[in-house]
């Protein structure tokens, strides 16, 4: 054999002892899976009520209609309004003025309307006919405006009566005729546990079973447990009696719900709420499916209305990552 020949052969030989090598090399190594990123995100959407922020709108002069830019700064995905934060505004600008430049406003920020908390226009549960009936007329407007905003709901409240009697015919009475009406606006009437026999779960839950329609549910709120105020006949003031058990009473409601409330009122050197255990409240909430808006409702006097929020919400994302 030749020189040439033999640096032929020697190349060829060696080429093949290569690729054998790279093979098995191939074959024998251990393949790196990439490690999936846990997730992280809670199982319900952010909302403000806008009720945490009540003073610096009635109060330091700062104009309602700053609500939405407020909320975005803040890091909230949802709105949940308040009607009688703009009585000032609609008597000046009118209704619709008013609910056109809200629309405009969420737009805007790029903020979801969620819901319209609705005061002071009448007793849904009046004993008298007429007057209970005259308050289903006035809420009408703002079933029309939560259709207009893309909101999916009003809440409502039900006093008229703290008698359980009269009011588990009256309550259901005027529940079904403004909820009759919501339907035709695809929009949801929720009662939130909000004073007087609202805040007694089992009675508010046994009235919602006998209005007996799908879009007529509850609004459950982690605080709002007074049943009877001091002076007889006030809705609001000193609390002489209490739903003794709000973490059953939470319950209670959640089969029903369709949106969240979480109050506060004050927190400890740990940003835990000092009155309500979070963890269960949303434990709760978790077990029952529920997946959609729950609001930060932040009601305390310790911290400014800026940073209780922002204590409530922090406080709520926390407990999202410790719930099961």
């Amino acid at each position: 054999m030749n020189i040439a020949a033999f640096k032929k052969l020697s190349f060829y030989i060696i080429a093949l002892l290569f690729v054998a090598t790279s093979c098995k090399n191939s074959n024998n190594k251990t393949e790196v899976k990439p490690t999936k990123k846990a997730n992280t995100s809670p199982f319900f959407k952010l909302s403000l009520a806008q009720w945490s922020l009540h003073k610096t709108f009635n109060e330091d002069g700062i104009s309602p209609f700053k609500f939405a830019e407020m909320s975005k700064e803040m890091g909230f995905e949802g709105l949940e309004y308040v009607s009688q934060l703009y009585n000032v505004e609609i008597e000046k600008l009118g209704f619709d003025v008013v609910i056109d430049s809200l629309k405009t406003l969420s737009v805007q920020n790029g903020m979801q309307n969620v819901l319209i908390m609705v005061d002071n226009e009448g007793d849904l549960a009046d004993p008298d006919a007429v007057v209970r009936d005259a308050a289903v007329e006035n809420h009408k407007k703002w079933i029309d405006a939560a259709a207009k905003l893309g909101a999916h709901a009003i809440r409502v409240n039900t006093f008229g009566t703290n008698d359980p009697e009269i009011w588990k015919t009256t309550v259901v009475d005027g529940l079904k005729k403004l909820a009759t009406y919501a339907a035709t606006k695809k929009i949801n009437v929720l009662c939130e546990n909000h004073g007087w026999l609202s805040s007694d779960p089992d009675k508010l839950m046994a009235a919602i079973n006998d209005v007996n329609m799908d879009n007529c549910g509850t609004l459950p709120d982690f605080g709002n447990w007074c049943t009877k105020r001091k002076n007889v006949g006030e809705k609001w003031g000193e609390c002489a009696e209490l739903y003794p058990d709000k973490y059953k009473g939470t319950a209670l409601m959640m089969p029903a719900a369709k949106a969240v409330s979480a109050k506060s009122y004050d927190f400890d050197t740990n940003g835990n709420e000092t009155t309500i255990d979070f963890t269960r409240m949303l434990q709760i909430v978790k077990d029952a499916g529920y997946k959609g808006f729950v609001g930060v409702e932040y009601e305390g006097s310790r911290l400014d209305e800026t940073a209780g929020t922002k204590a409530t919400k922090d406080l709520l994302l926390k407990v999202a990552k410790e719930v099961k």
